[in-house]
Formats: C-alpha cells, structure tokens, sequence
C-alpha cells in the first residue's frame, strides 16, 4: 500500500510511469493512425499497416528489434506531417480516443501518488505531439517522450531528436532527479516492457504492471511487485477523485472564510436588533 502522506521534511519524490500497456491499453501513437488518415497525412495503406502494428503490440509486446524496425517505419511515415496540423488533430481526438483506454487503475495509483505529495511524470518512448496532451488529460506534473526534429517550415524531416527508449528513460529519470531533487531510492516506476528495466533498476520502488515474457521473469526473479492493469474506464465514469493536496488546502481557506463571514453577519445582525 501506498503512504498516503509524504514527510516533506525529506527529500522530495516521484512516481515514473511508462505509458502504452501501462497507463493506457494501446499505443497511444498508433491509436491515433484513423484520425492521422481522415485528416490526409496517411494513406490507406499506412493506416491498415499501423492497424496491424497495434494488434502485434497487443497481441505480444515489441521486444528491441520490434521496437527499432517500428521507430524506422513511423520516422519516415511522419515525414513532411506539419506538426500544428498534427497537434489540432491530437486535440481533436483525443478525449474520443484516449479517455475511454486509461486504465482505472493507473488512474487510482496517479492519484494516490498526488495525495501522498509525489510528482507524477509520464516517460514515454511515443512523440511528444502525443504524449504531451495525454500527460495533461491524466493530471501528470511532467512529460518525458521523444522529439522529431522539425525543419524551418513546420513539417517534421523525419529525423529523430531525443529518442525515449531504454537507457535514455533511465538518464532522463535521473536528470529530473537532480534538477528536481528527487531522492530515486524512495521513487516509484510502473512499466509493461523489458526495455523499460533500466528506468525500473533506477529507482527504490519499481513496478511490473502487465509485464511481457521478459519482464515478468525478472520481476519474479527480483521480487518486485507484478501488477495486472485491466479495467481501461473513461475518466468523467469514474468515481469523484480525491483532491490534491493543494487543493484540500484551498478548500480549507475556503471553509474557513465563508465560516468566518457567517459568524461577522450574525454578528452584525444582532447588533442591528439590539
């Protein structure tokens, strides 16, 4: 169980989530192929090849070389895609296509870790155009994804700027570490893949949460928990969240305040009978 209250006289923590098959139940960058498509930056051709993509992640995960070979394909694919064009459609979209996909549990554990005074930070190997939105819909205090390089008209040149995989997520965690001050032995990091293990080995509390084959293996082998994601609910259908910390704290001033003005109009009510 989560401590529900954080010692804020220590250092300050985090919880690091993966985000495909962990916070939500699909690849977030693939999910968005049909809205790519209707708004005429994929042909029909790329649009059933991405379908099909979807289905093998589903089906078994993308293990390194799956992983490179889909990273190469969705490269080009984005070729010459203007990026205001890609974040309209995202925005568009995205309460159709990614709310109903959250799992209700990855958004239990988000607010849990809220309430016991931790960041929470989505690390996602999928493009910032992407995650960015997803990360603000789940209340995420920050975002870690990949970065395309866009040339001087706007399009993306296909090239890739930062790639969030594997190692690079564990070297980004731990830069947040030491720009944010958090202390990674009392950090959480929830992920499904394999690659995801130096991220997982570079905190005191990781999670395996609907791991594949290789990851389940070493999270029985390293005693770590095994978690099983399978309730994808839309946010508005879930029950009224507990606040945030801050906002307990305001709705205390609030009380106080409106106590306050009750008992200054009683009493100037009786002053005015007497």
């Amino acid at each position: 169980m989560l401590r529900l209250v954080e010692n804020h006289s220590l250092p300050r923590t985090a919880a690091f989530f993966d985000l495909d098959k962990t916070v939500i139940a699909k690849s977030s960058t693939l999910t968005f192929s049909k809205s790519f498509y209707q708004g005429g930056l994929i042909n029909r051709r790329a649009a059933l090849r991405t379908a099909y993509a979807q289905f093998v992640f589903l089906a078994g995960g993308a293990d390194h070389d799956q992983m490179e070979r889909m990273r190469k394909y969705l490269s080009a694919m984005c070729r010459g895609w203007n990026v205001q064009q890609v974040k309209e459609i995202v925005a568009e979209t995205l309460h159709d296509l990614i709310d109903p996909i959250i799992y209700d549990e990855a958004a239990s554990l988000i607010e849990e870790h809220h309430t016991a005074g931790r960041d929470v930070v989505i690390v996602s190997t999928s493009g910032a155009e992407v995650v960015e939105p997803i990360g603000e819909l789940l209340g995420a205090d920050r975002v870690v994804a990949t970065r395309m390089v866009v040339g001087e008209d706007g399009c993306f040149t296909g090239e890739v700027e930062y790639y969030a995989y594997g190692p690079t997520k564990a070297e980004a965690v731990r830069e947040l570490a030491e720009s944010e001050g958090y202390d990674l032995s009392r950090c959480y990091a929830y992920s499904d893949s394999a690659t995801d293990l130096p991220m997982l080995e570079s905190v005191g509390h990781p999670y395996a949460v609907n791991p594949d084959r290789t990851l389940r293996r070493e999270a029985l082998a390293r005693s770590w928990p095994i978690l099983d994601f399978h309730r994808p609910v839309r946010l508005k259908q879930r029950l009224s969240t507990p606040p945030r910390p801050a906002l307990v704290a305001a709705a205390a001033i609030g009380a106080a305040a409106a106590t306050a003005g009750l008992v200054w109009y009683a009493s100037r009510r009786r002053a005015t009978v007497v």
